[in-house]
C-alpha cells in the first residue's frame, strides 16, 4: 500500500517554486521545506500552494537581508512587508490568497497566541503604493491625450509636482507661478511651497522642463494649477481629474501615489535622509514608515559591505 505519508514528504523535498534557484533559494530552502513539512498536516492547503508562498515570502526576505529563519520571515509586520512590496502586479485576490496560506503557516509554526500586529487591509494601504515605471509612462500619455489644453496643462502640471517635487493635494494647489524658480543658469529647478509644511524642494530633472513651461505661461502671481479657479480647497484636485478623461489601463492620477513615488525613489538612490526629511516636509522617519514594504530590497552581500562601512 502506498505510503501517503511519504509521497506528500517527497514532494515538499523535491519541490522548487517556479523562478526559485541560485544562491537565494539554496539559503532558504532547508527552512522553507522545514515549514511546510510541520504545516501541511494542519491545513487545507496543498504542497505546492504552501511551497510557493513560502518559497517567495522567504527569497523576499533574504533579498532584505534576513537570516533564513522562520521567526523572521512570519511575523504579521513581514507577511505584510511581502504582499504589499514583494508581489506589486499580482492581483488583489492573489495577494489576499498569499495572506491567508502565510498566515495559517505561522499559525501552525510559530502558534497562534503570537500577537505581533494586525495586518493591513489591502484597500487602505493602495494610496502608497508607487506607480511602477509603465504606470509612469501611461500617465504622461494619458496627460498629453486629454480633450483639451487646459485638460492637459492641469494634468501634466499635477504630475511635475507630485512625482517630481512629492507635494501633495493641499500643497500643489497654493503653488504659485514665482514659486517655480532656478537660481542660477544650468543649476537645479527649486519650488518653494508654501502653506504649513513650507520649504523648497529640488525638482527631479525630468521634471524641470514641464514645471518651468507651465509656470512661464502665467504671471508670478498666478496659481500654477487650475490658475482660472475661483477658490483653493480641499477638492480643488479630485474635482479636476473627475473631468479628465480616463483610459483602459492607465492608473487613476492619485497625489498621494506620486508623492510616495517620489520619496521612494530618493530612498532608492541613497539620498541622506536628513536631506530626505527636510525636501518631504516631515519631522521624523516615522512618517515615512507606511511605505517600507515598497523600498527596494538590498541583497545582503551590499547590506554586509554598507553596515561594516570602510576601513
Amino acid at each position: 500500500m502506498l505510503d501517503w505519508g511519504w509521497v506528500v514528504a517527497m514532494l515538499i523535498d523535491s519541490y522548487t517554486p517556479r523562478g526559485a534557484s541560485g544562491p537565494a533559494w539554496l539559503r532558504v530552502a532547508p527552512e522553507v521545506r522545514r515549514i511546510v513539512h510541520l504545516a501541511e498536516p494542519h491545513t487545507i492547503y496543498s504542497v505546492g500552494q504552501l511551497m510557493h508562498a513560502a518559497g517567495r515570502l522567504a527569497l523576499y526576505a533574504d533579498g532584505l537581508g534576513m537570516q533564513p529563519a522562520a521567526r523572521l520571515w512570519l511575523t504579521r509586520e513581514m507577511i505584510e512587508a511581502f504582499i504589499q512590496g514583494g508581489c506589486p502586479n499580482a492581483a488583489e485576490s492573489t495577494r489576499a490568497n498569499y495572506r491567508g496560506r502565510l498566515l495559517r503557516l505561522r499559525a501552525v509554526v510559530l502558534g497562534p497566541d503570537l500577537a505581533s500586529g494586525s495586518p493591513a487591509r489591502l484597500s487602505g494601504s493602495r494610496a502608497s503604493r508607487p506607480y511602477s515605471p509603465p504606470e509612469r509612462s501611461a500617465l504622461w500619455a494619458s496627460a498629453n491625450a486629454q480633450p483639451t489644453p487646459a485638460l492637459r496643462t492641469g494634468t501634466k502640471t499635477l504630475l511635475a509636482l507630485g512625482l517630481g517635487c512629492g507635494l501633495d493635494s493641499p500643497e500643489a494647489v497654493l503653488v504659485r507661478a514665482g514659486d517655480v524658480y532656478r537660481p542660477r543658469v544650468g543649476g537645479a529647478v527649486l519650488l518653494h511651497v508654501p502653506g504649513t509644511r513650507e520649504r523648497s524642494v529640488v525638482c527631479r530633472y525630468r521634471w524641470e522642463g514641464v514645471l518651468e513651461h507651465a509656470a512661464a505661461a502665467l504671471e508670478p502671481g498666478q496659481f500654477l494649477f487650475r490658475p482660472d479657479a475661483a477658490s483653493r480647497g480641499k477638492n480643488t484636485v479630485t474635482n479636476f481629474l473627475a473631468r479628465t478623461r480616463s483610459q483602459i489601463d492607465v492608473p487613476r492620477l492619485s497625489m498621494g501615489r506620486a508623492r510616495a513615488s517620489w520619496i521612494i525613489d530618493l530612498v532608492d538612490e541613497r539620498i541622506p535622509l536628513t536631506a530626505l526629511v527636510a525636501a518631504a516636509g516631515v519631522e521624523s522617519l516615522h512618517a515615512l514608515s507606511r511605505l517600507m514594504p515598497y523600498f527596494t530590497p538590498v541583497g545582503p552581500d551590499l547590506a554586509e559591505q554598507s553596515l561594516r562601512g570602510h576601513a
